[in-house]
């Protein structure tokens, strides 16, 4: 019977208070056990690296301060399986999948949900990246059913996530949509759990999971990134508002006590960054947004499970009642198994904060791979070889993603000089730009594990370099516009960017911006093929429908008109490689920069 179903037998016929839970108590409860034990397996930002990663995402600085080779499918189950007792519930905290490598990409990320299922994840809060296909998908990654445009994958019809996605801070913006909030409750008909819903508004998830272990109830309250908005493609969240973390949280774990939860643990897809080269077990966490989360949740959660800035740490903070609680982060790629042991008190049903443990585990390549993941990872990675290992280009030295002092990397010019190409004829493109954060790996000159042979760029390498699968697309920008989306790569500016985040630029567009000049009159000198651009001069500018959409905070993208969509970003990628042959890397000289 499944944790929902307990949960609504236990509710039935029972009004909504602290006590419902407690009708499950034994009948002599002085013989029952003061307290039981609850483990926690927790992973974060996996990303779908099925194989294991490669480069610095796949070195981990461990608890003795060496840096060793992590992460990888088959040895993260070796590692689960080592870690797990009969008390264990396995946990994660978002960006399971998209900007995966095309071993998952290639089928949906499907691969990837199966290989959670593998582990017996119970419950996941989603992430900003399970909605890089847009929720619709994301509700087929979660309910089944064929990919509506690819079709069924070579494993047949997706039946869909055994595990619970969570997301209480994601709601509907206008609609009256049918919610299965009630059904993670439990099927509560409290008129108390309805009002608290119908003042929050209509969930576009279910805000949280309740899980049962050794006889007591775990609520898990789900909630991602509320930056969210800026850093997904907006056509497929349009129709979803990602409100405040702390505020959602709060609501969930109202809801929790309501049908009598009281030991609460958050899973959220926020964190910090950390001061670099420390042992995963050390607070190295710079409080930041998630610290914010961690501190400002309501006294009542017990802990703080973090993701998405792909750190590694564990820190003791105090709740709004001065309370320690553990809030932690494992990395990313499957690095790291975060390890919480805690009690629940039988009475009270209420976390013992005195007893949880937490524990940042290296997944290890020294140990032997399970064999069955072992034998899934290949299954899916011999489906995939005819196209991963088809050769596209070729290089002339390794061509990295690393910045200049000016913000450019060799990569992403040769990006958007490749956009710039692939745009120019049917959307009459004069210039191109890139965001940074859409180059997600470098391009090695050494041959890889398929032997292709040094130099040569494989569809797998350039599809890792670009796996989200946007859309090129053109729109028409005055200079002015276009000096505006300059200013906004930097921060202090009115749309509150968090990082710096420097565009990279096609060859035959040039600027200059200042450090120390303030926000709004940092750039200057925008010349195209030499010529200085004038305020009122139409450009047509490319750039993936992200950057078009207003993504990472580039909002000035949505002035522009006359928009025109070509091929997605991969394929203009892949046709320049094969055009120019072999390709040096470019010299970042496009951006000036001034003190």
């Amino acid at each position: 019977m499944t944790s929902r179903s307990l949960l609504r037998l236990a509710l039935a016929g029972a009004v909504a208070s602290g006590a419902v839970l407690l009708a499950t108590l034994p009948a002599d409860a002085s013989k029952a056990p003061r307290t039981v034990p609850v483990r926690l397996l927790a992973l974060n930002d996996f990303h779908g690296n099925l194989e294991p990663p490669t480069g610095s995402s796949g070195r981990m600085v461990d608890e003795h301060g060496n840096t060793v080779d992590a992460g990888g499918a088959a040895y993260v189950a070796t590692h689960m399986k080592a870690l797990a007792d009969r008390n264990t519930i396995a946990v994660a905290q978002g960006d399971l999948i998209g900007a995966t490598p095309l071993i998952s990409a290639a089928y949906h990320d499907e691969p990837s949900i199966e290989f959670m299922d593998k582990l017996g994840l119970k419950v996941a809060a989603v992430g900003n990246h399970e909605f890089d296909e847009g929720y619709t998908e994301l509700r087929r990654i979660m309910d089944g059913g064929c990919h509506p445009v690819d079709g069924c994958s070579p494993a047949g019809e997706w039946k869909g996530a055994k595990f619970d996605y969570v997301g209480a801070n994601v709601l509907f913006k206008n609609r009256n949509e049918k919610t299965d909030a009630l059904a993670a409750l439990g099927g509560s008909d409290s008129a108390q759990v309805k009002k608290v819903l119908s003042d929050w508004g209509v969930p576009a998830l279910p805000p949280v999971s309740i899980k049962w272990m050794n006889g007591v109830p775990i609520g898990f309250i789900g909630l991602v990134t509320q930056t969210t908005p800026s850093i997904v493609t907006s056509e497929g969240i349009k129709d979803l508002k990602f409100v405040d973390e702390v505020k959602a949280a709060n609501v969930a774990s109202k809801l929790l006590k309501l049908v009598g939860v009281k030991a609460q643990v958050v899973l959220v897809h926020e964190g910090d960054q950390v001061t670099a080269g420390q042992s995963p077990d050390a607070c190295a966490a710079v409080p930041g947004a998630g610290n914010r989360i961690a501190t400002q949740v309501d006294a009542e959660i017990d802990l703080i499970l973090s993701g998405h800035s792909h750190q590694a740490y564990l820190c003791q903070v105090k709740d709004p009642a001065g309370n320690d609680r553990v809030y932690s982060q494992g990395g990313s790629f499957g690095r790291v198994i975060t390890q919480v042991d805690l009690n629940v008190d039988v009475r009270t049903r209420d976390i013992v904060r005195s007893s949880v443990v937490a524990d940042n585990h290296v997944v290890t390549r020294t140990v032997a791979p399970d064999p069955e993941i072992s034998a899934f990872v290949q299954t899916w990675k011999d489906r995939v070889a005819p196209v991963a290992n088809k050769a596209v280009g070729t290089i002339s030295a390794d061509i990295t993603n690393a910045a200049a002092p000016s913000g450019e990397s060799p990569l992403g010019d040769l990006i958007a000089d490749g956009q710039l190409a692939a745009t120019q004829a049917g959307g009459n493109a004069q210039i191109a730009l890139m965001n940074p954060g859409g180059v997600r790996a470098s391009l090695s000159y050494a041959t890889s594990p398929a032997n292709e042979g040094a130099g040569v760029v494989t569809y797998g390498e350039a599809f890792t370099v670009q796996p989200f699968n946007n859309l090129m697309q053109v729109v028409t920008l005055t200079g002015a516009q276009l000096k505006t989306v300059l200013e906004q790569q930097f921060t202090s500016g009115p749309n509150n960017q968090a990082f710096t985040k420097i565009l990279q630029p096609s060859a035959n567009f040039t600027y200059t911006y200042s450090q120390s000049a303030a926000w709004g009159s940092k750039v200057s000198d925008m010349k195209i093929d030499g010529v200085p651009v004038t305020d009122t001069q139409p450009i047509r500018v490319a750039a993936n429908n992200f950057l078009v959409g207003g993504g990472d905070a580039f909002l000035a993208f949505r002035d522009g008109t006359d928009l025109w969509s070509g091929p997605l970003d991969i394929d203009a990628f892949v046709e320049h490689l094969g055009r120019n042959n072999p390709i040096a890397p470019p010299v970042t000289n496009r951006i000036t920069v001034v003190g």
